[in-house]
C-alpha cells in the first residue's frame, strides 16, 4: 500500500511539471531569466530574374563517372510564359570498337540504317498530347575536338542536305519492337526500351564507311575527323503548337547498319553499330517580353528555368536591423530560419514546377558556394530542404548557419541565388543544370505569395 501512494505521489508531480512547460517559449535554469522564443516573418527580401551562366555541355564517352552527363536534350519548346527554347545535338559518328576495323569479306549490300536514339528517364517536359515533332539528321561541316570544352553557346556547322529524318509523337514511356538480326539464323522480333529510330540514308553509310579507304578505318580517331560527325536538330517549320524537350540517354546512342553479306554461297544478314562519341549542345533561349521586362527591373513574379535558362538574385534583409528593437544584433541568438518561396498558383499547369531547387552563395571570387547550411563540414548544417511540396506550393530552405553568420559578421553576403537542380540528386548541388528542362514561376513582391522569411529567435536578457 505504501509503493501504491508513492507511485500516486510521483504521478501526480509529473503531471504538474508537464503542465508547466506547455511551449519552448518559456525554457530556462532561473525563473527570474526566461528564454524566450519569439517569431518574426520578414517579406523585406527582393528576388530579381537573372540569366544564368554559361555551362559546358561537351561529355565524352570518357565520362562514366557521371552517367546523368549523358543526358542531353533535343527541344523546340515555345513556353507561353517564358519564351522559345531550342537546342540541337553535334556528336562524333565513331567505328565500331575502339581499335582498327576490318571490314566483312564478301558483298555488302545495305538494307537500312537507323540513328537510334533511346529516351533517358523522365525523358520530356512540354507538350506530348498536341505537338509533334520532326527530327532533322544532317553531316557537320566542322569536327569536333577532342581535347577541347564547349559551352552551350558553341554552334556548329553542318551541310544542307538531310541525311534522314523523322516525323513522330514524344511517347518517352512507351517501348517499342523491332526485328533483331541473328547471325546465321532467322531473325526475330524483339521489345526495346522507349527509343526513336531515324531513317539514315545508305548512300552516307556506303560512301563513309563500307567504301571508305583501308587508311580511314585503320585508326577510330582518323574516320571521326574524316566524317566529322551528326548534326540533330528539331525542324521548326515542322513542330505545331508549344513543342517540347526531349531527353536521350546518348551514351546508348548509335547508328545501326543492317546489310546483306554475300561471301561464296553463303549468304547472311547482320548488323553493325557505329557508337556516338563525343557530343555537345546547343541551347537557345528567347525571353519572352514579361520575362525581359523581369530580368530588367523587379517584378511580382520570378522566373526559373532549366537547361542553363534562368535563375533568382535574392537580396536579403539588413539582418541586424531586424533586430534593433530587440536591443541589437548581439542580444539574441537564432534557433531556426527558413526561407519560403511560394509558386504562382495560376501556374503550375500544363506545366509542373520544379521537383526541386538548389539555394547557394557566392564567395568573394564570385564562385558558387553551398550555404553553411547545405555544407557536410559544417556541424550547424540539417535538413537544408528544396524539394517542392505540391500540396502547398512551396520550396523550403533551411539557412539558420547562414543567418547567423551574417548577424555575427563571420561572412559577407556577395550574392545568394536560387535555380533549378537535378531533382534526382542526393546532394546539394549548386552548378547550373543543362539536362533538366522544368520551370518554375514564382512570387517575388506585391502578393500574400511573395518569397518570405520566417525566424525564430531567442533574445538573451544581459
Amino acid at each position: 500500500m505504501k509503493f501504491y501512494k508513492l507511485g500516486l505521489l510521483t504521478l501526480l508531480i509529473s503531471l504538474f511539471i508537464l503542465n508547466s512547460c506547455k511551449t519552448q517559449d518559456g525554457i530556462g535554469l532561473d525563473p527570474a531569466t526566461p528564454i524566450a522564443g519569439k517569431l518574426i516573418a520578414d517579406t523585406s527580401i527582393v528576388a530579381t530574374t537573372a540569366v544564368e551562366d554559361d555551362i559546358v555541355t561537351s561529355v565524352s564517352a570518357a565520362a562514366v563517372n557521371n552517367p546523368l552527363s549523358f543526358r542531353a536534350p533535343l527541344s523546340y519548346f515555345n513556353d507561353p510564359e517564358l519564351g522559345n527554347t531550342e537546342t540541337h545535338i553535334a556528336a562524333v559518328l565513331s567505328t565500331p570498337g575502339a581499335i582498327a576495323y576490318t571490314l566483312p569479306t564478301g558483298t555488302i549490300t545495305i538494307d537500312s540504317a537507323r540513328l537510334i536514339l533511346p529516351y533517358a528517364t523522365n525523358g520530356f517536359y512540354g507538350d506530348s498530347l498536341l505537338s509533334t515533332y520532326k527530327i532533322d539528321v544532317r553531316q557537320l561541316k566542322e569536327r569536333i575536338v577532342a581535347t577541347q570544352t564547349y559551352y552551350n553557346t558553341k554552334h556548329f556547322e553542318s551541310f544542307s542536305t538531310l541525311l534522314g529524318t523523322k516525323t513522330f509523337l514524344a511517347r518517352s514511356h512507351d517501348t517499342i519492337k523491332v526485328t533483331n538480326i541473328v547471325a546465321g539464323g532467322p531473325d526475330t522480333l524483339i521489345k526495346v526500351r522507349p527509343q526513336v529510330r531515324i531513317p539514315i540514308d545508305p548512300n552516307f553509310i556506303n560512301q563513309n564507311f563500307f567504301l571508305a579507304p583501308t587508311a580511314t578505318l585503320s585508326n577510330p580517331a582518323i574516320f571521326e575527323n574524316t566524317v566529322n560527325g551528326l548534326y540533330i536538330s528539331l525542324d521548326k517549320s515542322q513542330t505545331p503548337g508549344v513543342g517540347g524537350n526531349l531527353f536521350f540517354n546518348l551514351d546508348s546512342a548509335s547508328v545501326a547498319v543492317y546489310y546483306k553479306n554475300v561471301n561464296g554461297s553463303t549468304v547472311d544478314t547482320a548488323m553493325i553499330s557505329l557508337s556516338l562519341g563525343k557530343k555537345v549542345t546547343e541551347i537557345i533561349h528567347t525571353h519572352s517580353v514579361k520575362v525581359q521586362a523581369a530580368i530588367d527591373n523587379p517584378s511580382e513574379l520570378v522566373y526559373l528555368q532549366g537547361m542553363a535558362g534562368l535563375r533568382a538574385k535574392l537580396t536579403l534583409p539588413d539582418v541586424k536591423g531586424i533586430f534593433a528593437g530587440d536591443g541589437g544584433s548581439d542580444n539574441v541568438i537564432l534557433n531556426r530560419a527558413e526561407l519560403i518561396v511560394k509558386v504562382d498558383p495560376s501556374t503550375t499547369t500544363p506545366f509542373a514546377p520544379s521537383k526541386r531547387l538548389t539555394l547557394y552563395k557566392y564567395d568573394i571570387a564570385h564562385q558558387r558556394v553551398v550555404l553553411q547550411d547545405a555544407s557536410s563540414t559544417d556541424p550547424r548544417s540539417t535538413g537544408f530542404g528544396g524539394g517542392y511540396n505540391s500540396s502547398t506550393g512551396e520550396y523550403h530552405f533551411i539557412i539558420t548557419a547562414y543567418l547567423q553568420d551574417l548577424l555575427r559578421g563571420k561572412t559577407i553576403d556577395y550574392g545568394t541565388y536560387i535555380g533549378p537542380v537535378d531533382p534526382t540528386g542526393t546532394t546539394v548541388d549548386v552548378t547550373p543544370v543543362s539536362t533538366y528542362a522544368d520551370r518554375s514561376i514564382v512570387v517575388g513582391k506585391n502578393s500574400p505569395y511573395r518569397i518570405k522569411l520566417n525566424i525564430i529567435y531567442t533574445k538573451i536578457n544581459q
